[in-house]
């Protein structure tokens, strides 16, 4: 009988990182209707940070 370690690192982190993007990419969206740049320009490294750390997260625990 074959043991392994399972762990839902491979979905709990992608998925982590995915919710924070969008939640970036919503902040961008809003800080951009309401004309704040800089705010908007936070909000947007926020969304790619999160979103390549996911992408990471997917590649190193998969």
């Amino acid at each position: 009988m074959e043991t392994a370690d399972s762990t839902d690192k491979g979905v709990g982190f992608p998925v982590l990182f995915a919710i924070v993007a969008m939640l970036g990419a919503v902040g961008l969206a809003v800080f951009g209707f309401t004309g704040n740049q800089l705010a908007a320009g936070g909000a947007f490294a926020l969304a790619m940070a999160a979103g390549g750390l996911s992408v990471a997260a997917y590649q190193a625990y998969a």
